[in-house]
């Protein structure tokens, strides 16, 4: 439905499988939803995602969706959900991603105090890891994306396809 280089205006909301059964969600543009589950955040707006077909900015799996969908796109808006596993999601987890450092080398240690898993630490190169395991001398830190590894099921309402993004965005 939706070619190269097109752009979808969708509603999203994308679920994390839990027992091969969509669970809780890890992202959303409902704020409403975003709100009853836990994941809502002051600092964004829930506005309608601009999907540029071809542009690589989300996963795989998405684009590949819309390209398939098979609606007319004179009978907007269209729903779909479909499962993606890892490789078209945010892909398997790479155990080489995970790596040790001295403590002396992570800069968002706190001044006082133990390193905690769970806490996000950056490198000078802009990528994000999470603390999993802290040691004397050492903490493991792992650069996979948060949903490396899990299958996910996306629920798409597509609202609109155009030519080209408003501009405004």
């Amino acid at each position: 439905m939706v070619e190269l280089g097109q752009v979808a205006i969708c509603h999203y909301t994308g679920r994390i499988v839990d027992d091969g059964e969509a669970g809780k969600p890890f992202d959303t543009t409902d704020a409403n939803l975003a709100r009853e589950t836990g994941i809502h955040h002051d600092d964004r707006d829930y506005e309608p995602l601009e999907i540029r077909i071809g542009e690589g900015a989300v996963v795989p799996g998405v684009e590949r969706a819309l390209r398939e969908l098979e609606a007319d796109p004179e009978e907007l808006p269209v729903e779909t959900a479909f499962r993606l596993e890892p490789e078209e999601a945010f892909g398997e987890h790479d155990e080489e991603w995970v790596v040790q450092f001295p403590l002396e080398e992570i800069d968002d240690s706190p001044a006082e105090g133990a390193l905690e898993t769970e806490t996000q630490v950056h490198t000078d190169d802009g990528k994000t890891g999470w603390i999993t395991a802290v040691d004397d001398d050492t903490a493991t830190v792992d650069f996979n994306h948060e949903l490396a590894g899990i299958p996910v099921e996306i629920e798409l309402e597509v609202l609109e396809v155009r030519e080209e993004r408003t501009s405004e965005t």
